[in-house]
């Protein structure tokens, strides 16, 4: 089956995953709050919105597998990379920023990446080689070439650690004087990336489903992005730098994240 297909049909997925996120947030009594690890929240809206999104995938495409945060972990040549809620602790704190992301990969290329914020009802999406677009209008990158006028976000996780956090923090703010956010969702960050929002995103780790969606948004708006699926990226994730292209040398450079340009 055709790239153009899927990435319809993700589309539509991850538009009806969005209600379902957004009347359970906008009802707190609908779901409790537990924990993964320190730091590290889980509700139980997180995998029905996985259910939700493998189901309505795998009705319409059976031969694929599906890799998601909360469950399916089937690699193939022809996969879906899913985080049904992006920004967990956002949503379970009442915080209306979140996302679900949806990314597609065949024979290890990424190919179609959709976030879709559904507080904001905006869509994100990119098919690779036809460009990334927000709620149906093309989307580029900043174009920003001073890292001193730059705002990046870095995202953190208890894999690293808040050592190595606080050294990557320094080294892009004070070592490089670049402005700083952080939102508590790696696919949004992703996403204002290749909209233009923001001129970079970076972390020391982050897991696939959080991130290949967002690099192919990336990579379609005009920007650079770290190799990310080098060794087991796919299944164990990586560090991982986006930028505006016009700042990838100096952005690897105080990061010490991808590659600079020859």
């Amino acid at each position: 089956m055709s790239s153009d297909l899927r990435f319809t049909s993700a589309q539509a997925v991850a538009r009806e995953a969005g209600k379902l996120m957004r009347r359970r947030f906008e009802d707190k009594s609908s779901f409790k709050l537990s924990f993964k690890g320190h730091q590290d929240y889980l509700t139980e809206v997180d995998g029905e919105v996985e259910k939700l999104v493998v189901s309505r995938l795998r009705a319409l495409f059976p031969e694929d597998t599906f890799i998601g945060e909360e469950g399916e972990r089937n690699a193939s040549p022809s996969v879906w990379v899913i985080d049904p809620i992006d920004g967990t602790a956002n949503f379970a704190r009442g915080i209306a920023h979140f996302c679900v992301s949806i990314a597609y990969l065949r024979k290890g290329k990424p190919l179609i990446g959709v976030i879709y914020d559904p507080m904001r009802d905006e869509m994100f999406c990119a098919l690779a080689g036809k460009g990334a677009s927000m709620n149906g209008e093309p989307i580029k990158v900043s174009g920003l070439h001073d890292i001193r006028s730059s705002t990046l976000e870095i995202g953190w996780n208890n894999r690293t650690g808040m050592t190595a956090f606080i050294k990557l923090v320094e080294k892009l703010t004070v070592g490089s004087g670049a402005g700083m956010i952080r939102s508590a969702s790696g696919a949004l960050g992703m996403a204002y990336v290749a909209a233009g929002r923001i001129d970079a995103y970076v972390e020391n780790h982050i897991n696939a489903w959080d991130v290949l969606a967002g690099i192919v948004l990336v990579r379609e708006a005009g920007g650079y992005v770290s190799d990310f699926l080098a060794g087991d990226g796919l299944t164990k994730g990586n560090p991982v730098l986006a930028c505006t292209p016009k700042l990838r040398n100096a952005f690897v450079k105080a990061s010490g994240i991808g590659t600079p340009k020859r």
